[in-house]
């Protein structure tokens, strides 16, 4: 009977809908993290009889056909790129981008990585890194003696070193912009990659076109909202339940078929 497979497929979907959801409202508090949501497409149809066909030799022909589908698939689990919530921390090396754009993260294996979130710190040689001790590109080294680290909306690092009241620029931040931001490979700890769906990178300073400005002493909170989770979690909950109702009347109406006696 195609309905007990009709409606797996369907309950195989929502658990995958379930799955995104969960993992969006875990991350409720991780910073920068973007919410996603999973998006689904009907599978091939039997076709009994076609739309269109000539029903006589006349001319005639059939206005809808008979085609049964076979259920349903993932299509895809994209990511919302909303702004989240500016979170202030006043911590002098926390930045938050308004707007577009990503940090730009030197990985162990020479590649470069991409964050939005912005809770920086400094290692022991004074360089910007990431939580996990990740450097930021291009390399900002803060000196030993700084007592005040000034960090403007378009990237520029100044530093007040003891004895000197004059700001020294020691660098500058650049933001990465993509074409599909969508298209990014999620690495885990804020991390994503380069793929060809997301298309090269562009690098431009904070503030310019199509760019982000930087806030410091600020972190971007996640763009999840609970309500709208817990709404879609519910109703996923309750398309599961309809399906597995299909997959009992199914095998009951199957059971009844076998109890037949000629």
């Amino acid at each position: 009977m195609q309905a007990l497979r009709t409606a797996a497929t369907g309950m195989a979907a929502q658990q995958m809908n379930v799955e995104v959801i969960s993992n969006n409202i875990a991350n409720m508090n991780t910073v920068a993290f973007k919410r996603q949501r999973a998006e689904f497409q009907d599978l091939l149809y039997q076709t009994l009889e076609q739309p269109g066909a000539q029903s006589s030799t006349q001319g005639t022909i059939v206005p809808t056909g008979v085609q049964v589908g076979a259920g349903v698939k993932a299509g895809s689990v994209y990511r919302i790129s909303t702004q989240g919530a500016m979170t202030r921390t006043d911590n002098q090396y926390d930045l938050a981008i308004d707007g577009r754009g990503y940090f730009q993260v030197l990985l162990p294996t020479g590649e470069t990585a991409y964050t939005r979130a912005g809770n920086l710190a400094v290692n022991d040689q004074g360089q910007l890194v990431t939580q996990d001790g990740y450097q930021i590109q291009p390399a900002i080294a803060i000196p030993a003696n700084a007592t005040q680290v000034s960090i403007s909306k378009a990237g520029q690092v100044q530093v007040t070193q003891a004895g000197t009241p004059t700001p020294t620029v020691v660098g500058t931040l650049d933001l990465a912009t993509f074409m599909n931001e969508g298209g990014l490979s999620a690495q885990g700890s804020n991390l994503f990659m380069e793929t060809a769906a997301s298309g090269p990178a562009t690098i431009g300073p904070p503030g310019a076109l199509g760019v982000g400005q930087l806030m410091q002493g600020y972190t971007e909170a996640s763009n999840v909202d609970a309500v709208t989770e817990i709404t879609a979690l519910i109703v996923a909950q309750r398309a599961y339940e309809m399906n597995s109702k299909v997959v009992s009347t199914a095998d009951n109406m199957l059971g009844v078929t076998n109890q037949m006696k000629p």
